[in-house]
């Protein structure tokens, strides 16, 4: 279970027992910060915890802002990092400055929260948008599966408009801030709104049962991808290793394919060993919009397969979308080494980044995918 699933399911929990509870949801990052936007942590009144926003730069002051809320004061957005100036103010020791939105969840904001929570903790697709700006702060309205739940004050658009971007964001799978107008037109920016995706796990298809599916599926299983190891030859499968890694399935892999309705999001990685099933397999999944498709093997493997597939039907264009030999040049030799390779080769794809080190790189350490 991801850590956003396991912070509503105690979420819902605490909402089911009629606790109080107040949310500290990090809307907007400056510079550098531990975590993305989205990030939230949750108080109840006697004091536990669940989350962190910064992992542990700000949270001792969220809880105090959580006691004035607890008191009776009203949504308010706390702003901690370099760019405080009042001495004793804590900063962010990364450098960045970060603004969280701070509330109590009560009143309408209740219902529309514990029905997204329940819903996150079950793994549903859900968007939540949460007013930032004026009387309208702390208004919420929620997309669970498609469908709304909620309405903000106001004109009719702005609600019809909150809700359409909503949507679009939780498909995208990411989590922002959008403006509007007063009145929700979308040509002005009188209003503030945090939209906040949780969208639907990943998928990862590996094709192949050998020990570096078995590795790759484990870990890739605890960064939050739903992960299918499909093999033909069952007695392949047989082995728990596989079922501790994900869901076994005795397929073809190009059966296997045909059946996911792979996304951007999704990965196909292809570890057999065997032309009659890597190359199918990724014929397949070159027919599909995943946004990663890798294959193991040796440089003279990959050379030969390239050939192959070029005469099976593939183009330059569709080679230049393997990455293979798939994973990033560590030096890692054992299966596990190999799945962390792989793994990230398929971060750094995702996120537009080519892998160098931290040291020599220029880019922000913190990719944000929302603006």
């Amino acid at each position: 279970m991801t850590t956003s699933r396991r912070r509503a399911e105690t979420g819902a929990a605490w909402l089911r027992e009629r606790r109080r509870v107040v949310s500290a949801t990090l809307i907007e990052v400056e510079g550098s910060a531990p975590f993305e936007a989205g990030a939230t942590m949750l108080v109840d009144a006697d004091d536990a915890i669940e989350g962190s926003v910064t992992g542990g730069c700000v949270e001792a002051a969220l809880v105090e802002e959580a006691h004035e809320v607890f008191a009776g004061g009203p949504p308010r957005i706390a702003t901690y990092g370099i760019s405080d100036e009042l001495a004793g103010t804590v900063g962010l020791a990364c450098g960045g400055t970060v603004h969280v939105l701070v509330q109590e969840l009560a009143g309408p904001a209740l219902e529309v929260e514990r029905r997204a929570l329940a819903a996150v903790a079950a793994g549903t697709p859900v968007a939540i948008a949460t007013v930032l700006d004026g009387s309208r702060r702390g208004e919420k309205l929620a997309v669970i599966d498609g469908e709304a739940i909620g309405r903000l004050s106001g004109p009719d658009l702005f609600t019809h408009s909150v809700t359409r971007d909503a949507t679009g964001m939780l498909e995208q799978g990411v989590t922002g801030i959008r403006r509007y107008g007063e009145d929700g037109t979308t040509l002005a920016a009188d209003v503030a709104v945090h939209i906040q995706s949780f969208a639907p796990s990943p998928r990862m298809l590996i094709c192949g049962a050998i020990d570096f599916s078995a590795a790759l599926g484990r870990i890739a299983r605890e960064i939050g991808y739903e992960v299918t190891i499909a093999d033909p030859r069952e007695p392949f499968l047989r082995s728990p290793r596989f079922a501790e890694a994900g869901t076994p399935l005795v397929q073809w892999p190009q059966d296997a394919i045909a059946g996911l309705a792979l996304g951007p999001r999704d990965a196909v990685i292809v570890f057999s060993h065997d032309a009659k099933l890597d190359e199918p397999a990724l014929l397949a999944a070159l027919a599909t919009p995943a946004g990663y498709i890798g294959a193991l093997g040796s440089r003279r493997t990959t050379a030969d397969r390239s050939r192959r597939l070029l005469e099976a039907g593939a183009t330059e264009d569709d080679l230049h979308r393997i990455h293979a030999p798939c994973g990033l040049d560590i030096g890692g030799g054992t299966p596990e080494e190999v799945a962390i390779s792989v793994l990230a080769e398929i971060i750094a794809t995702r996120n537009g980044r080519v892998g160098v080190p931290l040291r020599d790189s220029q880019e922000p350490i913190h990719p944000r995918p929302w603006r």
